[in-house]
């Protein structure tokens, strides 16, 4: 079956752009001029990602993000202009999964929705697949359900991809790139700084729900599973 994506930017060209590229691949495409626009198209269909622009007028695409974020995970990526790089790193805080900066290639675009794609819908379960804990910690790879303290966390597709590659190697201290190629498909280029708010993002979560020890930096490294253990 053809992967629905929502597409939504302000600018009528880069919205035949992306159209063009991917019906190109045979998916099938929505298209929404504008935030309000966007949410009644998501409300109103099923789909496999959206592809969101940060800017535009009356509801931006950040704030698209948080009401979708407020019922689904369905995967997101960006677009954003050069000169938006706060915003870019908000938007991966507060649920993104990437983001493309304009201008681009929609190579590239394509390359990276179907790396997001495979990683979320199409990787067959691993015959190793289990519950793994640590303290509080517990996530099942098979239903892609996190919690601490039987409290669920809600994660986006690739937060739980970052934290499911630390806690099945709990005491394997984590480079970015080694981060970057079990938990992000299709060998895409991804900034460091990409990861740092994947981790930011997740440490919020886990804090919220309990625990501000579920991710530690090891300067000068990377990151490595914490103790997982309830805040005082």
């Amino acid at each position: 079956m053809a992967h629905s994506i929502l597409v939504v930017d302000d600018d009528p060209h880069i919205r035949d752009v992306v159209r063009f590229a991917f019906e190109k691949t045979g998916m099938s495409i929505s298209i929404a001029q504008d935030g309000k626009e966007a949410m009644r198209l998501f409300d109103r269909d099923i789909h496999d990602l959206v592809v969101l622009d940060i800017g535009m007028p009356e509801m931006d695409g950040l704030e698209v993000c948080r009401q979708i974020r407020k019922s689904a995970d369905t995967p997101i990526l960006f677009l954003s202009a050069r000169d938006e790089e706060i915003d870019r790193i908000l938007g991966l805080e507060i649920g993104g999964d990437d983001y493309v900066t304009k201008p681009f290639s929609p190579r590239e675009l394509v390359a990276r929705v179907n790396a997001i794609l495979r990683r979320t819908r199409n990787t067959p379960a691993s015959p190793e697949s289990r519950t793994f804990e640590r303290g509080g910690l517990k996530i099942d790879p098979d239903a892609r359900t996190a919690s601490f303290a039987d409290k669920p966390v809600s994660l986006t597709a690739l937060e739980f991809s970052i934290l499911r590659t630390l806690l099945a190697r709990p005491g394997l201290v984590f480079t970015r790139e080694l981060i970057l190629g079990a938990a992000y498909a299709g060998n895409i280029h991804v900034a460091d700084r990409t990861i740092d708010s994947h981790v930011r993002n997740i440490r919020a979560k886990m804090a919220a729900a309990g625990s501000d020890s579920v991710i530690e930096t090891v300067h000068g490294v990377g990151f490595k599973l914490g103790r997982c253990e309830a805040t005082p």
